[in-house]
C-alpha cells in the first residue's frame, strides 16, 4: 500500500500513509516511539480500531516493533524499505495512471515540469 494514497481509499490507508510521511520525513526515526493507538487516533479524528489496523500493517511489514506494555517503535532501516516500496508502488500503479491522464487531458509532460520549477 502506498503512503501518498489519496482521499478515496479507506481511512485505515489515509492513516498509514500519514504515519509512513512521518517515517520517511524523518518525524519518527529509528527507536522512536509512535504515538499510542489513542492519541493518534484522537489527533486524527479516527477510530482506535481503525489506527490499530493502520499500526498493526506496519509490525507486519517489519517497519516496527511492538514492546509489549511500551508501545510501537520504528525498526532501524524503516525509512530506507519503506522510502524503496513507496518508489516501486509509485513507479509500478500510479505513475502510470497519471501518465495515461496526462496523455488523455492532451498535456505536455515538459510543460508541466517547467511549471512546478517556476
Amino acid at each position: 500500500m502506498t503512503a501518498l494514497s489519496g482521499e478515496d481509499s479507506p481511512v485505515y490507508i489515509r492513516l498509514r500513509g500519514t504515519i509512513a510521511a512521518g517515517i520517511l520525513n524523518g518525524t519518527y526515526r529509528t527507536g522512536d516511539q509512535l504515538p499510542s493507538v489513542r492519541a493518534f487516533a484522537a489527533a486524527n479524528g479516527a477510530n482506535p480500531l481503525t489506527v490499530a489496523k493502520a499500526y498493526q500493517s506496519f509490525q507486519d511489514d517489519g517497519y516496527v516493533e511492538v514492546r509489549r506494555g511500551v508501545g510501537m517503535f520504528v525498526l532501524a532501516g524503516a525509512a530506507e524499505r519503506l522510502r524503496a516500496a513507496e518508489r516501486d508502488t509509485f513507479v509500478n500503479t500510479q505513475w502510470p495512471r497519471i501518465r495515461d491522464h496526462i496523455t488523455l487531458l492532451g498535456l505536455d509532460l515538459n510543460d508541466l515540469m517547467e511549471r512546478e520549477r517556476a
